[in-house]
């Protein structure tokens, strides 16, 4: 199951000659196929090196995802409660806290790949859905996994994605809910802190 991130963590290059007419599936295909091709070449990330997994995820996935809006989602009414302050390190330690949950994920990459489903968009649409199926190696259970994009001024950014139906951020929520009911917004921030520092990456317990 943890693998799935690895495809999630190779989102859209940052390159901003993809511009924005470019369809999203185009996009999720693409880079998806291209951050494998690396993973497939490279030993060290094969051998488990989070440092270099790390940075692989930094460079393609930082300009492409829409972590204020991620954030947004996993937080649901409480966002509201945060200052401008907290909002903005809320932000960055739920961006620090998926990256390395992906950077591990490609780490266990095992030459799985991916079936992009059928995908059309419609003329006006700036929220979609770009369906692909995680076909495993063996007897192994393929896992369906969407990626939910939105149009920005500066292109298709992915805001969400779902691992068998479940979204992976909104599954956050009833966790943050809470940590906040307890020891409110500061304490979820030193929840999210601690888990970094520490190089946690299970999820937030209740």
């Amino acid at each position: 199951m943890k693998f799935v991130f690895a495809f999630i963590s190779g989102l859209l290059i940052s390159a901003t000659a993809l511009a924005q007419e470019v369809a999203p599936d185009v996009m999720v295909k693409s880079v998806t196929n291209e951050v494998l091709d690396i993973v497939r070449k490279d030993k060290d990330i094969q051998s488990g090196n989070t440092k270099k997994a790390i940075d692989l995820v930094e460079s393609k996935v930082l300009p492409n995802f829409n972590f204020t809006r991620m954030t947004q989602l996993a937080m649901a009414r409480d966002w509201r409660q945060a200052s401008a302050v907290q909002q903005k390190t809320l932000t960055e330690e739920f961006h620090t806290l998926l990256v390395r949950t992906y950077a591990k994920a490609l780490t266990e990459y095992k030459n799985q790949t991916v079936e992009y489903k059928p995908f059309s968009l419609k003329a006006g649409e700036t929220d979609v859905r770009v369906r692909t199926e995680i076909k495993q190696a063996g007897a192994g259970k393929n896992i369906e996994l969407d990626y939910w994009l939105e149009k920005s001024a500066t292109g298709w950014k992915v805001y969400d994605i779902e691992v068998g139906g479940i979204s992976i951020v909104t599954n956050y929520r009833d966790s943050f809910a809470s940590e906040v009911r307890n020891n409110g917004i500061d304490g979820l921030i030193k929840l999210l802190q601690t888990k970094n520092k520490s190089g946690d990456t299970a999820p937030v317990k209740k």
